[in-house]
């Protein structure tokens, strides 16, 4: 059971604290009173280092779209092994990887890769700067767009913080943020176009980007609404201002992206499930934008350079799992994730519970909250929700399942129709037990 202090975990945590700050090098993996550490995975199922086998419904934060040791992508990685792994000079693997998401999302027209998410973010705000010779950036609150200054932004505010709605307060993430960070960005709320016009307006000349999520994933896994993606499409237009998707984490939702719901964004961002599992970040977008980072006429606008860019590992793991993710299986896992918001709703119902799933595609999350999910506001747990939804993980936990820490998670390929009955099982018995635990907070009425 969880907590054990005389656990492995437990003691390998107590002894990384003396050589690593936190204990880690990875805030996203910790969870009070320690993190679990893990030993090995296959399929579905991954170990602890004290032997407890968990159902991974995380699967490294939605990157492993095929569960763990992904035959195609192991065979692809193994053979790539014994021929390089990093090299001063492109590759074929890169260029196919890049020719494959031309192909597979219409608004990429020409791509460009980056060993993470947070850097793919950071080059396309770089990029939109250079572009139209602006430099401020609109973000929706609450938005996590990766660790660069200028799109953390209001990522952690909350109600001591984050001001009126109708004029959110631009709230540093990071302690020692300068000053000017947030005098070059626009906070407005997600899915309400009134409230993004007039903020959005008084800064229209001045703005390169505007930056947004198609699933809003920290702020509680909410879908974006078409009338919203629809107003910050022609809004960009018509004032010059390059609109980006951030699909970092929604890009599984859909064949071509959860980008194929809406109007074509300038420039898009990708992580995640296009590595396989291995470090990868991309930028793509059209072509005349992309141009910035064209060296082939001397100095380039934005020089993009990495030691590890493209590394033909990530490349060759990125298509296997890509080429293998099609639209039969983008149907089946969307499915599945259907299946387990709606379960979940009749699950809370039946218990007499307040509380939904949110989400869409194969991304689900779980609230201790019954209103309409509409942005950060709507979704921020209360302090006893909070500690509701920190009872239900360590349930979970407990009932070998594995979900985020704020009780979120994602579908692979990996899973059975036995494991998603073996979910939502422990679910109804977290649920009841966390239920007993706080009667008075989560009963409705």
């Amino acid at each position: 059971m969880y907590p054990d202090q005389n656990s492995i975990s437990a003691k390998l945590f107590e002894r990384a604290c003396q050589f690593m700050p936190g204990g880690n090098s990875r805030i996203a993996v910790y969870q009070s009173p320690y993190p679990i550490f893990i030993a090995q995975a296959n399929g579905a199922r991954v170990t602890d280092v004290d032997g407890v086998e968990r159902t991974d419904f995380i699967n490294n934060q939605s990157a492993l779209v095929h569960g763990h040791c992904f035959g195609p992508i192991v065979e692809a990685v193994s053979k790539q092994l014994h021929l390089g792994v990093s090299f001063s000079g492109p590759t074929q693997a890169e260029l196919e990887l890049g020719q494959y998401m031309t192909g597979r999302v219409n608004s990429v027209e020409r791509i460009r890769f980056t060993n993470s998410g947070s850097e793919a973010v950071m080059f396309a705000v770089k990029a939109a700067r250079a572009y139209t010779g602006r430099y401020k950036i609109a973000k929706c609150e609450g938005a996590y767009h990766g660790s660069y200054d200028f799109v953390e932004i209001s990522r952690g505010s909350g109600p001591a913080t984050w001001g009126p709605r109708e004029n959110p307060e631009k709230v540093p993430y990071t302690k020692g943020t300068p000053p000017e960070v947030a005098e070059n960005a626009v906070v407005f709320p997600y899915n309400d176009v009134a409230l993004a016009e007039a903020l959005l307006t008084p800064e229209a000349a001045n703005l390169a980007a505007i930056i947004v999520e198609p699933v809003s994933n920290r702020t509680g896994m909410i879908p974006g609404r078409r009338d919203f993606f629809d107003f910050l499409r022609s809004f960009a237009t018509r004032h010059g201002i390059l609109l980006i998707y951030d699909e970092i984490i929604s890009f599984r939702v859909g064949f071509g992206g959860a980008q194929e719901r809406f109007p074509a964004p300038d420039l898009s961002t990708f992580g995640k499930v296009i590595g396989g599992g291995f470090p990868v970040g991309a930028v793509g977008g059209r072509e005349e934008v992309m141009e910035v980072f064209d060296q082939r006429k001397g100095a380039p606008p934005v020089p993009h350079t990495g030691t590890f860019n493209a590394n033909p590992v990530s490349m060759v793991a990125g298509l296997a799992a890509l080429t293998a993710f099609d639209q039969g299986q983008v149907a089946a896992l969307n499915q599945r994730g259907a299946t387990i918001r709606t379960e979940i709703g009749k699950l809370f119902s039946e218990l007499g519970m307040e509380g939904q799933a949110s989400g869409t595609g194969s991304l689900f999350r779980i609230h201790f909250r019954g209103n309409e999910l509409t942005d950060h506001r709507s979704a921020y747990p209360t302090k006893p929700q909070e500690e509701g939804l920190h009872r239900l993980h360590r349930h979970y936990t407990n009932r070998g399942i594995m979900v985020s820490a704020n009780c979120s998670g994602n579908v692979s390929t990996a899973l059975t129709d036995a494991d998603i009955d073996h979910f939502l099982a422990a679910t109804r018995e977290s649920l009841i037990a966390v239920r007993e635990e706080s009667p008075a907070l989560l009963k409705k009425g």
